[in-house]
């Protein structure tokens, strides 16, 4: 009964995975923003991510999350969605599948998530339970294992029991899901059947937020655009003023400058000047109304630019002049 009432109290996430007709990808962008906007009109909504298909990924996933199970079952039923899937379905290819998990968001991996569903029958959970804490054993052994999430069925919503784990990257996954361990183990429980999906969630390191101990999902991409321009003015224009010095031709200079520029962007610019000073933008609290936090963040973007031009323009004018 408590895990009952905790799994309604705590925040909810669907995840959905479904294939697009060939040629039909644009068309189905267009449907999937108006499916998104429906969900952000239903109460206890957080957010929306959505991820096209890759190498590693071949359909794609839609990942909404909200503050409860009631909550978000009640936008998984609506006559609002069932409605938007019927126009919908002339843009996939087939349906798509959905494990709903309860008790924070997934945690996502900067590259590669894996979601595994199993159906178990109730007189055989205590076994499988033991097969499974064998299982990651033997993941968390093998290099770049970033750890697994476990989630039991939930009441009313989804009989299966759900495992996320991740990866740091492919070629590490691919190294553990074809590794005799791994069939070692999946032999002692082939009595539980499991589907198998990976989300290839390669987002890269820029926009990496904490959030409750979890890295958060990352900004928009126009939100990502204007961040790294906030970052990559005064980055360019320091190492410039800073190598001019050097005097080498241009096919050397940008060279030179682009490494410079992509080394210092990941490990200085983006992590201790840009995600600090628009983290509230980037990132910002479901409690805050969308309007006011874009409004801050565009006037941040705002004053560090103008302050920018009008320190390099002193500089570069009053002070010193490039060669």
């Amino acid at each position: 009964m408590d895990t009952e009432k905790h799994q309604q109290d705590a925040e909810a996430t669907a995840i959905i995975a479904q294939k697009v007709l060939p040629g039909r990808e644009r068309e189905y962008e267009a449907w999937q923003q108006d499916v998104n906007a429906a969900a952000a009109a239903y109460d206890g909504y957080l957010g929306v991510e959505v991820a096209p298909p890759t190498p590693l990924q071949p359909e794609w996933v839609v990942v909404y999350r909200y503050d409860s199970i009631p909550h978000l079952q009640a936008w998984i039923n609506s006559s609002t969605r069932q409605g938007l899937l019927e126009v919908g379905d002339e843009y996939l290819d087939g349906p798509g599948t959905q494990q709903v998990v309860s008790g924070h968001a997934p945690a996502q991996d900067p590259l590669v998530t894996v979601v595994i569903t199993h159906r178990v029958h109730p007189e055989h959970v205590e076994d499988f339970l033991a097969w499974q804490r064998r299982m990651t054993e033997e993941e968390s052994r093998f290099e770049g294992f970033r750890g697994s999430e476990f989630f039991p069925p939930i009441e009313g919503v989804q009989e299966e029991w759900t495992t996320l784990y991740r990866f740091d990257n492919a070629e590490h996954l691919d190294a553990w899901l074809t590794s005799d361990r791994r069939r070692k183990v999946l032999a002692e429980g082939k009595q539980f059947d499991f589907k198998l999906r990976t989300i290839d969630n390669s987002f890269g390191s820029w926009f990496a937020f904490e959030e409750n101990g979890r890295e958060a999902p990352p900004p928009s991409v126009t939100k990502t655009a204007i961040a790294v321009w906030v970052g990559l003015y005064p980055t360019v224009v320091l190492l410039a003023l800073a190598t001019s010095p050097l005097k080498m031709p241009l096919w050397l200079g940008l060279l030179v400058g682009n490494l410079l520029s992509s080394l210092v962007m990941s490990f200085l610019t983006m992590p201790y000047y840009v995600n600090p000073l628009l983290g509230r933008w980037l990132r910002p609290s479901p409690d805050e109304p969308p309007a006011r936090a874009n409004l801050i963040g565009i006037g941040i973007v705002a004053v560090l630019l103008a302050f920018w031009v009008v320190v390099f323009y002193l500089v570069t004018t009053q002070i010193w002049s490039l060669p």
